[in-house]
């Protein structure tokens, strides 16, 4: 079975995000993920990770003004130059907290070829940033219900990219919710792409809460991690419905969450 992931910026806010380490741990996570770590001092983040016996697996690169409505800006030539002090912001981050993975958003932008070309530059700069440090790159596709114009609206667009881009660091972030948003087949990626997917994340469909509160099968889902021999993790990237702590229970029921 994969480790699991509770992603610390959809979860436990009932408390402070400084609190939600303990709050995890309590719960019986070992793993945690977060979007953005940047509002925080990086040894202090470490020194909750430590305390808490925690792995990090994930955050995202810095993905411009969050707050205004940018979902990444990757694919946009003209903040390239914003896109490349992100990276090193986030190194800055990577050198304390030692993640498994660092997350790209290519955000919004209009298709040309300069956009085009700025996601193609800026995933080989980020891919040599973080293989350097031993970290590895994953692109996360997101819908274009919930955020119009993405980029890389589907997982088979990301995959396309990452082909060209050919760099032994650079995976795929599967996350069910948005690839079933754009009638995307998660088993079928799954089975067709296993040793292309670095990280995973999952939310019911359509409400994006907790598994159980939509259409689809966990049993199955998990069961075919198990079969492919999956050897990443899955992060739990949805919005409880109800408090955290109550949200487990399908995954509990299924063994998934002790």
């Amino acid at each position: 079975m994969p480790v699991i992931s509770a992603n610390l910026s959809m979860l436990f806010t009932e408390v402070p995000f400084m609190q939600r380490f303990a709050a995890a741990a309590h719960a019986g996570f070992s793993a945690v993920e977060f979007q953005f770590p940047y509002a925080w001092n990086a040894r202090d983040i470490r020194a909750q990770l430590q305390e808490h016996d925690l792995d990090l697996i994930l955050f995202n690169l810095p993905a411009g003004n969050w707050d205004a409505g940018d979902r990444g800006i990757a694919a946009n030539w003209d903040r390239r130059e914003e896109f490349r002090a992100g990276i090193d912001q986030a190194m800055s981050y990577v050198d304390v907290l030692q993640p498994k993975a660092v997350n790209l958003l290519a955000g919004a932008s209009e298709d040309t070829d300069e956009n085009d070309l700025a996601l193609l530059q800026n995933i080989r700069l980020a891919a040599e940033a973080l293989g350097d440090e031993g970290v590895m790159l994953v692109i996360e596709p997101i819908n274009t219900i919930d955020v119009p114009g993405f980029a890389l609206p589907r997982a088979f667009a990301a995959l396309d990219v990452i082909s060209e881009i050919d760099a032994t660091n650079v995976k795929l972030q599967l996350d069910v919710y948005h690839a079933l948003k754009m009638d995307e087949d998660p088993m079928l990626l799954l089975q067709d792409h296993i040793e292309e997917i670095g990280h995973i994340q999952i939310a019911d469909v359509p409400g994006r809460h907790q598994p159980g509160t939509g259409v689809v099968d966990w049993r199955v889902f998990f069961a075919a991690l198990e079969s492919l021999g999956y050897e990443g993790a899955v992060g739990l990237e949805y919005i409880p419905e109800g408090d955290t702590d109550s949200s487990f229970g399908l995954l509990k029921e299924l063994g998934i969450l002790n």
